[in-house]
């Protein structure tokens, strides 16, 4: 009776896993989620462009440093609960989340842009797509299959801006920019569509529980206790002061890089949609081939270095370069400074114990969450300190006065160049080897009895000696 009950059971979870999607879980699954999502966001870089400028006339970007901070903060708050989460009750439930909630405000752009710039704050709350979906494909790979397969990942969210910005350039100048809008919503709701219909659980039945009372703790919960924990770790702290220093200079620029190129260096809108594709091709190139070589040969520590040597070399240049073949040139480099998001989250994951890596991944999102908003708003103050003028966007029948010519162009690039210096410096110090040990919490101790019930975002068997790839950023751009 027993046996007959336990097959029973055991067939029932199986027709469960089953519904939640079709066929088995791949990293596949996981390429589209991420090149569905950015690409509608992608599409969106003139029409966002505009309405920024036209719903906050005086200090544009520093207003949009307000809004995306709010965001950020909010993601640093909700990560780690959501990494927690995830390890105990699988990953499609919150890779649905995230998804309709990150992709929730693009209809309201045209509706109304006050609920727009709202919801975008808001979103943050459940903005780490990213983190779930470098658990997801940890929970699937391999420990030698997983540098490839992030380093995928990595390069479809760059395939993702390859083409859509200036397709969305070109349909807003064509058509208009709610013929923009509209396309993203689709793009939006196919990918909703994929992840509730086509996606498949990735985490193992065994590892998640069948009940949604288990009890989540405080400590699990507080984004602080995990900032508290950095202090513990000598490992933890170095990676994320790299990983703070790093990318704030990183988020800083994406939210006002292509304005400079069209204000600033005087890129034409076909040059600035040439130039992302290149990149875009190139960080593709640097983030498949380049980093799984690299990977192998000189190792995980060493491969971050690398990519923050190049981002150092790409900032400075950015930042003394006036003419436009400078910002080409720096752009290829800035491709190749791409392998270290993917490089960083294998360390990450080499250092986190399997039952850990959605703490690790929470610690990790919610410093880049904090970085998300703190970088636009200081690259903007910093623009404002210099005099560089963000606010006027050309408009037809009435050209901008070219901005005159100062001996230093970019004073944000060459404070960014000056915090990747200090991450490269704190880099040399983390050890490439090294498991962990103060990053537990309580529910991570009481889920270990229960056979790691809390297995983490980038997670693989525990008596797999292999290192679990957490995830590393990010989210929303």
């Amino acid at each position: 009776m027993n046996r007959d009950k336990t097959a029973s059971e055991a067939g029932d979870m199986m027709l469960v896993r089953s519904s939640h999607g079709r066929g088995k879980a791949r990293v596949s699954h996981a390429v589209v989620v991420i090149f569905l999502e950015f690409f509608a966001w992608g599409l969106l870089t003139t029409p966002m462009l505009t309405v920024l400028h036209e719903t906050f006339p005086q200090h544009t970007f520093l207003m949009n440093g307000l809004v995306q901070g709010v965001k950020g903060f909010l993601s640093f708050l909700s990560a780690p609960l959501i990494g927690a989460l995830s390890d105990i009750w699988g990953r499609k439930s919150f890779l649905l989340m995230t998804v309709f909630f990150t992709c929730a405000p693009i209809p309201f752009m045209r509706i109304s842009p006050w609920w727009y710039f709202a919801l975008i704050s808001v979103s943050g709350i459940f903005a780490v797509t990213f983190s779930v979906i470098f658990a997801y494909v940890a929970d699937i790979t391999e420990e030698h299959e997983r540098s490839t397969a992030y380093g995928l990942v990595s390069a479809t969210f760059a395939a993702s801006l390859v083409t859509s910005p200036a397709i969305g350039a070109y349909l807003s100048s064509r058509y208009s920019d709610s013929l923009v809008v509209l396309i993203a919503t689709v793009i939006a709701v196919a990918d909703i569509a994929f992840v509730f219909f086509m996606v498949p659980e990735s985490l193992p039945d065994k590892m998640r529980l069948t009940s949604w009372g288990f009890p989540i703790s405080w400590e699990q919960a507080d984004p602080f206790a995990s900032l508290r924990r950095v202090g513990k770790d000598s490992t933890v702290l170095l990676i994320c002061v790299t990983v703070f220093l790093s990318y704030l200079p990183e988020a800083g620029q994406y939210s006002s890089f292509f304005l400079y190129l069209k204000q600033v260096i005087e890129f034409s809108p076909a040059a600035i949609a040439a130039f992302i594709a290149m990149v875009g091709i190139l960080s593709i190139v640097a983030q498949t081939l380049f980093l799984s070589v690299l990977m192998r040969t000189i190792g995980n520590k060493n491969t971050v270095l690398l990519g923050l040597g190049f981002q150092l070399f790409q900032l400075a240049w950015y930042g003394f370069g006036s003419e436009p073949w400078m910002m080409w040139a720096a752009g290829t480099v800035a491709a190749m400074s791409s392998i270290t998001f993917p490089a960083v989250s294998a360390l990450v994951s080499h250092s986190a114990s399997p039952d850990q890596q959605g703490v690790a991944q929470g610690m990790i999102t919610g410093i880049r969450g904090l970085c998300n908003g703190l970088g636009p708003a200081l690259y903007g103050f910093i623009f404002f300190l210099f005099n560089v003028e963000l606010t006027d966007i050309p408009v037809a029948g009435r050209p901008v006065p070219p901005p005159e010519k100062s001996m230093i162009p970019g004073p944000p690039f060459l404070f960014g160049a000056c915090a990747v210096l200090f991450a490269l410096l704190v880099a040399i110090f983390i050890p490439e080897h090294h498991r962990l040990a103060d990053v537990k919490t309580c529910s991570a101790r009481k889920s270990s009895s229960a056979s790691a019930h809390a297995l983490d975002v980038t997670l693989t068997p525990a008596s797999d000696a292999e290192d679990i790839e957490p995830l590393l950023q990010d989210s929303s751009l």
